[in-house]
């Protein structure tokens, strides 16, 4: 596998960082025997989780206010494609990349497979577009997409869906994630039954195009940019949809997509337990989609998704395997040290969820005894295993302190100079 940074010099930030962090790896595996919790299977645990990145991520984003371009932006999903290498060298956790069409649609797609491969990375679901019109489109998708009004409309967006389906399968990916921003900004402008209708129309026939391995990821936003009502807006009607489709049609989660203080554990329970939960898009907020870094804002919350993800493997073993993936928006940080850092946390909670005592907690839960089960859960959040998330790094090859030594690389001063910034130049899709 090649490497984008000197493994040298990463050998060297490490062992200048490893005496501490076997100190304190020590220390934290002592605490944890007393608990009776063996270190050893929680960084083995550590060492298997994967999220993979959004190929759009390692771009600048914006909002729809203004977008403020950084340095060294990649220009082209070649350009992304050693961004996302850069972040799996160094932790270690990041080996899928889920890639955006048309933004990322290449002429050469063997060539970005075989790049992708020499950097250790595959390729996870693909991504459709039929928010944005692109250069050269016959038929807007202003008042629509997959649920206009216009029947040709709505054969265009399928034909670009069952495209993406085909690049995939030249790529190796194995699933097709479908978020429309189709709704209504008035009362009246849509007939609400209707436009579901044709929704389910459009997504029958992608989904008679899925090859026989493949799934489908029906992704629900509550609002923007349909600001009245938007089509598939919550959880109860992707799920409806997924049910209507088949098998493979699963419901994708994406934390910043739903009324502020809903409970977003319950809807992964949910989900979980009728077989239909896809998988994640990873992320943070505050008031609304703000696409903020994962675990920002509100880290309990994330560990809560991670404890009913960790209950659903206990209960469905082997076969339950959603997909996670980080979708964010970095407006005034280095992209690439923000998805670092967020695959670090989603990382984080995925640990400290199985370190829930769920035997405890069950007998606690049986009591009726509502204190100790929440505290039961608090235990476990409240144990700060970083010393795991760095022996996992330092084991699979990456960097102790991600950021620090990306930092003093120097890659961002390489990129900008292998990339001058040219207006429109940026690949990142985003505003």
């Amino acid at each position: 596998m090649s490497t984008i940074i000197d493994s040298g010099r990463l050998a060297e930030h490490n062992a200048q960082l490893r005496a501490g962090l076997n100190a304190d790896y020590e220390a934290l595996g002592g605490m944890l025997a007393r608990r009776g919790v063996d270190i050893e299977k929680l960084t083995a645990a550590a060492q298997g989780f994967a999220v993979a990145l959004p190929s759009w991520g390692v771009g600048t984003g914006g909002t729809r206010f203004a977008r403020f371009p950084g340095r060294g932006e990649p220009r082209n999903v070649f350009e992304k494609l050693d961004d996302c290498a850069v972040i799996h060298q160094l932790t270690r956790v990041t080996p899928g990349v889920s890639l955006h069409f048309p933004w990322d649609k290449t002429t050469d797609p063997a060539a970005l497979r075989q790049q992708a491969e020499s950097h250790g990375l595959y390729f996870d679901a693909v991504n459709s577009n039929t928010f944005q019109d692109q250069a050269g489109q016959e038929h807007t998708y202003k008042f629509g997409s997959l649920t206009a009004i216009n029947a040709d409309t709505r054969a265009q967006a399928v034909r670009h869906n069952i495209e993406c389906i085909e690049l995939g399968r030249v790529l190796g990916s194995k699933a097709l994630t479908v978020w429309v921003g189709d709704g209504a900004n008035f009362p009246g402008q849509h007939n609400l039954r209707g436009a579901l209708e044709r929704y389910l129309g459009s997504m029958r026939e992608i989904y008679a195009a899925l090859p026989a391995d493949w799934l489908m990821f029906i992704e629900h936003k509550l609002f923007e940019p349909a600001f009245y009502a938007t089509t598939i807006a919550d959880w109860g009607t992707s799920f409806a949809c997924a049910q209507t489709l088949g098998d493979k049609a699963r419901c994708l989660v994406d934390l910043g997509h739903h009324a502020p203080n809903t409970n977003i554990e319950m809807i992964v329970a949910r989900l979980a337990q009728f077989g239909k939960l896809g998988g994640f898009h990873f992320n943070d907020s505050k008031y609304g989609d703000d696409d903020l870094d994962s675990g920002s804002i509100n880290p309990f919350q994330l560990f809560l998704v991670f404890n009913e993800l960790a209950d659903a493997a206990e209960r469905d073993g082997a076969a339950f395997k959603p997909a996670y993936m980080l979708d964010q928006s970095h407006n005034v940080t280095d992209p690439i040290e923000s998805l670092m850092n967020s695959a670090v946390e989603v990382q984080r909670a995925f640990v400290q969820a199985q370190l829930v005592d769920r035997a405890a907690l069950r007998q606690h839960q049986e009591a009726n005894d509502a204190l100790q089960s929440a505290q039961a859960l608090k235990h476990a959040y409240r144990t700060d295993v970083s010393a795991i998330l760095a022996m996992a790094r330092l084991r699979a090859g990456g960097a102790i302190d991600p950021v620090a030594f990306y930092r003093g690389s120097g890659y961002r001063d390489r990129a900008a100079e292998a990339r001058p910034a040219r207006a429109g130049a940026s690949s990142s899709g985003i505003v």
